[in-house]
């Protein structure tokens, strides 16, 4: 048996049944006799038994530990029965310090065996002997059974073992996959993941079918296709060539500028590219290329190598304190590996908060008109006293209208006055939580969470369906509640609108405050007009401004958008103007004031359509108007 409790992932479903084994098998006979573990096939209740045995005979060699279904067990009566030796089989049953019997539900209909698995099962309980049984359904819908028995079966604990949630089944999938050490893109298993497999066997299964794709030369199956074959959609993979492939491509691909280079500077040249590739900071070596000759590059070099080594040594120590920070920038920059190192003690002392909010974001650049003046009013309200007033706040809307950009500059607001602030997207959430089951780290996982004085999650609709996702982020509410800690939300609908919202959790939000942004309506497509084109270093001319706020459009994104591309084609606001409104003759008038724009085809100009001409001589985009 070499199933054990390290290789069982532990999620919502069989929390409490693996809680419940582990102080079992700590403390044979002393808790939870007998413990009752039922649930459908492929779940994991053999595992479990497994894990049990396995944990008692580490802990004592001396254990007796028998592990048995209760079809060889009855086999094993029969047996005992039938040579005569019915009282030495039932001694030695007795002198076991744990029996684990699985499949118990088979006891339907063996009248003739129960009575004396019922005696059986009374003097080990009664000489503080462990009993651990499984079964597929709970004691009492075992039918044609001694009443007496089931009272004993049902004396101890009882628990259920339930199919794995999202992000359970996601964590079993690593697990797999990182146990038989093969390459699978989190893409692909996602996508596996994201089908309501009933059981535990089914989800091996899939990720076999998988893998038996690849043996047959398939490798280059994508996510998407995984989901067509079980109806679902799926973004694709992205596969990372490895370092000796890399190395490999520049042994076989000699560059002529590289030759013709000095020895040194093609050493230094093929570092940068090498560890480029890998995603590690290269100014250490650029500078010594920028000074030229060097009788020491060897020594340079090799200093690098021996950063980025310590590197990877403190991101491993990193990510096994917590897997989410794997990939984090600080192990990317082999000049500060000083920095590296307090970074990993801060994490191996749990006192890394989630990362933050983005600087781009700041209130002062988030224009405000009828369409999002209750979302702005609300967010200086928090920034002035955070967790005061309208906690948890909910900013919803449709794509593209500000929710993330108001979202983070209370963030940045709160930042800047000391707070540790917290800002993940809902997807990511989810993530780090599958990354913590399959670690077992979920504790410290969720200490970061509660240990920030602010948090933010973007996009909390994409949680619905994520059971154990929506529990873990209602008990981290709750945490934060009690602590006066501000919390905003991002969705694309109200609460009460995202379907497989869990109830308990629409009311948290509820409770705060739920401010719309809606499609941003003309004196806020104005004001947005003129701080791009002044961004772009284009004059805000009101012509061309008015032209711009004119044109209803879905999202302030979409609006940007059309505002730099107009100021990337054109100069001067008269003649932007006169293009957005699609006046030709204004525009021809005009073309003079801009000496490089090439004559336009008098065959587009007209009303219905524009012409940009864009920098590149060789590309010229028409825009139909109507």
């Amino acid at each position: 048996m070499t199933a054990g409790f390290d290789t069982l992932v532990v999620g919502a479903a069989n929390r409490l049944a693996v809680a419940a084994a582990s102080a079992v098998a700590e403390s044979p006979g002393q808790v939870y006799n007998p413990l009752f573990i039922y649930g459908d096939s492929g779940l994991g209740k053999t595992h479990i038994l497994h894990a049990i045995a396995g944990h008692v005979r580490a802990r004592s060699r001396d254990a007796l530990v028998e592990y048995v279904t209760l079809v060889d067990l009855i086999d094993a009566y029969h047996a005992a029965v039938a040579a005569g030796t019915m009282d030495q089989w039932a001694a030695g049953q007795q002198q076991l310090h744990v029996l684990l019997v699985d499949d118990i539900q088979f006891l339907t209909g063996r009248r003739e065996t129960q009575t004396d698995l019922l005696r059986l099962f009374s003097a080990m309980q009664d000489e503080g002997r462990q009993i651990v049984l499984t079964s597929d359904r709970p004691p009492a819908d075992i039918s044609d059974v001694d009443e007496r028995l089931i009272a004993r079966l049902a004396g101890g604990l009882v628990v259920d073992i339930g199919a794995p949630d999202f992000e359970t089944r996601a964590a079993i999938l690593r697990a797999l996959v990182a146990r038989q050490q093969v390459d699978v893109g989190d893409e692909l298993l996602a996508a596996i993941a994201h089908i309501e497999f009933s059981n535990v066997r089914e989800l091996h299964g899939a990720l076999n079918r998988l893998l038996a794709h690849r043996a047959v030369g398939q490798d280059d199956l994508r996510a998407e296709d995984i989901a067509r074959a079980f109806g679902m959609e799926a973004p694709g993979p992205r596969r990372r060539r490895s370092i000796e492939a890399f190395q490999s491509y520049l042994a076989g691909m000699p560059s002529p500028s590289v030759v013709a280079e000095s020895e040194n500077v093609a050493r230094l040249n093929e570092a940068i590219a090498l560890w480029s590739a890998e995603g590690f900071r290269t100014d250490a070596l650029e500078r010594a290329r920028s000074a030229g000759e060097h009788e020491d590059v060897g020594l340079i070099i090799d200093a690098f190598t021996r950063g980025v080594e310590h590197l990877r040594v403190l991101e491993r120590r990193a990510v096994a304190a917590d897997p989410a920070l794997a990939g984090h920038d600080v192990f990317r920059d082999p000049g500060h590996v000083d920095a590296a190192e307090a970074f990993v003690a801060r994490a191996l002392a749990g006192e890394l908060p989630p990362p933050g909010p983005s600087s781009a974001y700041a209130r002062a650049s988030f224009e405000v008109s009828t369409s999002n003046a209750l979302a702005a009013r609300a967010a200086d309200a928090i920034i002035a006293e955070p967790g005061a007033r309208y906690n948890p706040f909910v900013i919803h809307g449709p794509a593209g209208v500000g929710k993330t950009h108001l979202a983070h500059a209370i963030g940045n607001a709160l930042a800047a006055r000391g707070m540790r602030v917290a800002c993940v997207t809902a997807p990511r959430f989810t993530d780090e939580l599958i990354s913590a089951i399959g670690a077992g780290t979920v504790n410290r996982w969720r200490a970061r969470y509660r240990a920030v004085d602010a948090l933010v999650v973007e996009d909390v609709d994409q949680l619905a369906s994520r059971e154990r996702s929506q529990e873990e982020l209602f008990h981290i509410i709750n945490a934060l509640l009690a602590a006066g800690k501000q919390m905003v939300f991002t969705s694309s609908e109200p609460p009460r609108r995202v379907p497989e919202l869990e109830e308990r959790l629409r009311t948290r939000f509820d409770a705060g405050l739920v401010a719309p942004i809606g499609v941003p309506d003309r004196a806020l497509r104005e004001k947005v007009a003129i701080r791009v084109l002044t961004q772009d270093g284009q004059q805000a001319d009101a012509d061309a401004v008015h032209a711009i706020a004119e044109k209803a459009v879905p999202s302030l994104r979409e609006l940007i958008a059309q505002v730099h591309r107009l100021a990337l084609s054109f100069d001067g606001g008269a003649l932007t103007a006169a293009m957005v409104r699609g006046d030709a003759s204004a525009a021809r008038r005009l073309t003079p004031i801009r000496p490089l724009m090439r004559a336009v085809d008098a065959t587009f100009l007209d009303r219905e359509k524009v012409v940009w001409e864009w920098p590149d001589p060789t590309v010229r985009i028409i825009e139909e108007l109507r």
